[in-house]
């Protein structure tokens, strides 16, 4: 037996890459990353939204369209949103290639995955940043004085 038929089998994995970007490590590492920054945010969103204030009791219409009327807070919810919905999508991506074995289906599943992310970030920030609390609402609704007390007319 000579030396070459004792050595491991090399995978095309572990291989040298020929340049250009190694997606699998990116991936690798945004999922560590934006794990951390999720925690952060989770835990100060729920933080601020259950024990700040009077608490969860508070919690209401216009307690989100005052969070919604913040540029800080339109922020750290855009952040979360684009944070974990990608976070998410690439989990199911890495899934999906490690289970679906037919590699037209994968792609088919893996490109509905970015699309559907792609929708949910785009629809998710619009509903953020486009939000007014006073839209559609007349004097005699029963929000009328929150939208009131919200805009000071």
């Amino acid at each position: 037996m000579t030396a070459e038929t004792l050595a491991a089998p090399r995978s095309s994995a572990s291989t040298p890459r020929n340049g250009g970007a190694n997606l699998e490590k990116w991936g690798w590492l945004y999922m560590r990353v934006s794990g951390v920054v999720l925690v952060v945010l989770i835990f100060g969103h729920l933080f601020v939204n259950l024990m700040v204030g009077d608490g969860i009791s508070a919690i209401d219409f216009g307690f989100v369209g005052g969070k919604f009327a913040t540029p800080f807070w339109q922020w750290w919810d855009v952040a979360m949103l684009w944070l974990g919905l990608i976070h998410g999508a690439n989990g199911m991506r890495t899934i999906t290639n490690d289970y679906v074995l037919n590699k037209t289906a994968r792609k088919v599943l893996v490109s509905a995955i970015w699309i559907a992310v792609g929708l949910l970030i785009i629809l998710g920030t619009l509903v953020v940043f486009t939000f007014d609390p006073c839209n559609g609402v007349f004097e005699d609704g029963a929000l009328w004085e929150a939208c009131a007390e919200l805009t000071g007319k």
